[in-house]
């Protein structure tokens, strides 16, 4: 592992979620970030339950959740240079979430080259061998990825928010 990537992936990471207006409003934290690698949970919260009788978390809550710790994984498997487009996501439900507890979703990209990343991630809600949900997804570099990268480099550089 390169330290200079690791140094650059603690810099940029918590603006990959902080800088989501869409991760913000659900609450996604980012638990861990390296070469290849990331990790990221939802903290259970009332408003984002999908069936009050049974209070479990939305299946939608899920697929973001996927969807960014995958697009966070293949940004780090890119090296942390360009910001990726999901490609493609397909994602299969094993079961609901427990109720009360938080769901983390732990994401490996298995290959990156030239413009596209192929990433596998599972959620869980504590028990990594009991998943809720596992992912697979394809994330590529576009113009309207650069763009955006640009756009929220430029916001950064003059003290806005993304």
């Amino acid at each position: 592992m390169s330290q200079d990537l690791q140094s650059l992936l603690d810099e940029l990471g918590p603006l990959m979620v902080d800088g989501s207006p869409h991760a913000v409003a659900l609450g996604l934290k980012l638990d861990k970030l390296s070469p290849g690698t990331a990790s990221m949970r939802v903290p259970y919260r009332e408003d984002l339950i999908g069936d009050p009788e049974t209070r479990t978390l939305h299946g939608g809550v899920i697929t973001a959740l996927l969807d960014h710790a995958c697009g966070v994984a293949a940004f780090s498997g890119f090296g942390g240079n360009d910001t990726p487009a999901t490609l493609d996501l397909r994602i299969d439900y094993m079961r609901p979430a427990k109720p009360n507890l938080d769901v983390v979703a732990e994401a490996i990209c298995l290959r990156s080259h030239g413009l596209i990343a192929f990433v596998r991630a599972t959620a869980h809600d504590g028990d990594l061998d009991d998943p809720v949900a596992i992912a697979q997804a394809a994330f590529m570099i576009s113009k309207a990825s650069v763009a955006a990268q640009e756009r929220a480099k430029r916001a950064i550089a003059r003290g806005e928010a993304i």
